[in-house]
């Protein structure tokens, strides 16, 4: 594959690390080629479930038809990202994933994606979650983003405090 090596090693997070914030996170950013070759950048809520990133979306959009248009994709993570003003510096760690975006066409693929989404903001509400997928199903879409590269980095200081 085509993609680049982290340039400073000595900062890069290991795999397990990367799947780890990829897991513990809530939140990340879509990069997609949009509309006139302008980038198209977007924060939405997601789930990794060890191998590939969920996330719902509206049935239409510029998200949907850059998707469509071109499925190579990256999304990326923050971690951490506490500013050091003491030092003219941000301690962080972020996870990039490359990889190629699929809307779910299956109604099985579909609903499973989606419990998995649901079951990642609230975990303690089956019934509730059952309720909603119910009530949305037919307007929302799922997407999948198959992982094909991932490289995460932290700042320098935090590698040479271990």
């Amino acid at each position: 594959m085509p993609f680049r090596e982290l340039r400073r090693k000595k900062q890069q997070l290991s795999e397990t690390a990367c799947q780890a914030i990829l897991k513990r996170g809530t939140s990340g950013v879509l990069a997609v080629a949009g509309d006139d070759g302008y980038p198209y950048a977007v924060p939405l809520s997601y789930v990794y479930d060890g191998e590939r990133i969920f996330f719902h979306c509206a049935l239409e959009g510029h998200k949907l038809d850059a998707i469509r248009r071109d499925d190579k994709v990256s999304f990326c993570v923050v971690d951490l990202d506490n500013v050091q003003p003491q030092t003219y510096t941000t301690h962080f760690a972020s996870v990039i994933v490359f990889g190629r975006a699929r809307v779910l066409e299956n109604a099985t693929a579909k609903r499973h994606a989606l419990e998995k989404l649901a079951a990642r903001y609230t975990p303690d509400d089956k019934e509730g979650r059952t309720r909603e997928i119910e009530r949305l199903f037919n307007r929302v879409c799922m997407v999948e983003l198959t992982v094909e590269h991932m490289c995460g980095k932290q700042a320098i200081e935090l590698v040479e405090r271990r």
